[in-house]
């Protein structure tokens, strides 16, 4: 049974199984897809016919805090709105919610022209005079049309509704110093210069206007899908997307930049680059909480587990507010659904390992190397390793920990790489060249011998001894470099006529 086919003749006499089938199939679906707008506009029809208006409002209370950006799903709501309210106070105040969401928008036109419906009915000319003039100071598609309805309501409508009291005062002052030198004007006459002195006071900020909105009008153009859809946004898109939030950050309006990305992040709501870079910029307003739920929304709702870098992010901008249990939590969360995911449990030891010491972090990847395969138990140890060593202090316990546990990891090619890295860079004052050589030495040739490499990784591993012979060694390193340099070539023949 498709909901699709029960929806159309479901009314509030159906069934209950039927309504609770169809509002499961709705939660279910706008639970995992928040950002199908037309969806909730369904639904909202939906529970319009089986619950009424309370329920229906509820449905799009819960839409416009999925999607706050969208124009059309603020334009349904305050329509849904305007047709079951008879009071206007509260559908004015839906409506300056709207406007406050989706009223820089390039394509917004639709929600003023619905707001401004709105105003004509209800008679509230001078309202739909305020309203013209907060809209011609927004860049976007429709500018134009709006200030020439302005330009109509400067000749029509009481001076008192065409702008603020400090720019009258300012503009009367210039019509009575314009007047000084004439004779005396009749209080009509001072009205028109008055209201000539508006129209050429507004013509300048449509103006600005204008300059504003063709700075914008190449990326609104490069837009090929503002909505959500689970497909890929392509390339060009991306760049489009790159390049305008480029723009507006170099605007530097904070209201602008934080609506593009909001706009932005419906169409690349999978694109964890883009949340990450919203977090960032956020964080650099110096919004710490803006940031917080930044990264949970990507997190929780829209980037995929499998993309786990936003989450990191996440927890290290909580580490740095001082939420170390938070950042833990956060690093658990990743874990339980990639259990093997070694960037994040590396993450997860250093958190322990800067907040609750070195043997803490030891303790951890002890306790991660012993659920895991052989090559990531092996990238633990050698990180294991290096807290040793480079945190610690301690360069003999590394070593002691490479030499005991070097036979579980004879095909981890990041164990035996950390063991070659390691032994080159100790060097004590004590040590002479020739002895060095053979530490180092000993390392390569036991990695050598019981190492379970394919050629080409054995080639890479032994490129590092190599390069250390050539950089540091002795007046023997190059025939050595030269006999290791036949074998490997050999060797590398031997797997091209096996294989």
């Amino acid at each position: 049974m498709h909901a699709s086919g029960l929806e159309g003749g479901v009314t509030r006499n159906s069934s209950p199984h039927v309504i609770d089938f169809l509002r499961m199939v709705y939660d279910s679906f706008l639970a995992k897809f928040p950002l199908f707008f037309g969806y909730w506009k369904k639904y909202a029809d939906l529970e319009f016919a089986i619950g009424g208006t309370e329920t229906a409002e509820m449905v799009y209370e819960r839409g416009v805090s999925c999607i706050s950006s969208s124009v059309d799903l603020w334009s349904h709501y305050c329509t849904f709105k305007m047709d079951t309210c008879h009071d206007s106070d509260l559908i004015r105040e839906l409506f300056e919610r709207g406007a406050h969401f989706v009223g820089l928008d390039f394509q917004c036109h639709p929600f003023w022209d619905k707001y401004i419906e709105f105003e004509n009915r209800v008679d509230s000319l001078p309202n739909v005079t305020k309203i013209h003039e907060r809209i011609i100071h927004i860049p976007m598609y429709h500018f134009s049309r709006y200030f020439d309805k302005f330009r109509a309501l400067i000749h029509t409508r009481p001076v008192d509704e065409l702008a603020s009291e400090d720019i009258l005062t300012a503009l009367r002052d210039a019509v009575r110093a314009d007047a000084a030198a004439l004779p005396p004007m009749s209080d009509l006459e001072l009205d028109r210069a008055l209201r000539a002195k508006l129209e050429a006071y507004y013509y300048d900020i449509n103006n600005r206007t204008s300059v504003e909105t063709h700075k914008r009008w190449t990326y609104e153009q490069g837009i090929k899908r503002a909505y959500f859809h689970v497909t890929e946004v392509e390339d060009e898109d991306l760049a489009n997307w790159r390049k305008y939030l480029d723009f507006e950050e170099a605007e530097g309006d904070y209201e602008r930049t934080a609506f593009l990305y909001e706009r932005c992040l419906v169409s690349c709501a999978l694109h964890d680059e883009l949340w990450l870079r919203y977090a960032r910029w956020m964080f650099a307003q110096g919004k710490d909480e803006d940031a917080r739920i930044i990264y949970a929304r990507a997190s929780s709702i829209y980037v995929p587990i499998a993309d786990p870098q936003i989450r990191l992010n996440w927890a290290r901008f909580e580490e740095k507010l001082g939420r170390f249990e938070m950042a833990r939590d956060i690093h658990s969360a990743i874990l339980e659904q990639l259990p093997q995911h070694v960037e994040t449990i590396l993450s997860l030891a250093n958190l322990e390992r800067r907040h609750q010491g070195n043997d803490a972090a030891i303790k951890l990847l002890e306790q991660q190397i012993t659920e895991q395969n052989t090559q990531i138990a092996g990238q633990l140890t050698a990180e294991q390793a290096r807290i040793l060593w480079q945190c610690k202090g301690s360069a003999d316990e590394a070593r002691q920990l490479y030499k005991s546990r070097h036979k579980k990891y004879l095909e981890s090619k990041d164990f035996w790489l950390s063991y070659l890295k390691f032994e080159i860079a100790q060097r004590t004052p004590d040590e002479t060249d020739s002895a060095a050589h053979d530490r180092i030495k000993e390392v390569h040739d036991l990695m050598r011998a019981k190492g379970r490499f394919p050629a080409t990784t054995s080639q890479k591993l032994s490129q590092l001894y190599m390069d250390y012979l050539l950089e540091r060694g002795g007046d023997k390193a190059a025939v050595e470099y030269m006999n290791l340099d036949k074998e490997l070539l050999k060797a590398a023949k031997r797997a091209r006529s096996r294989g």
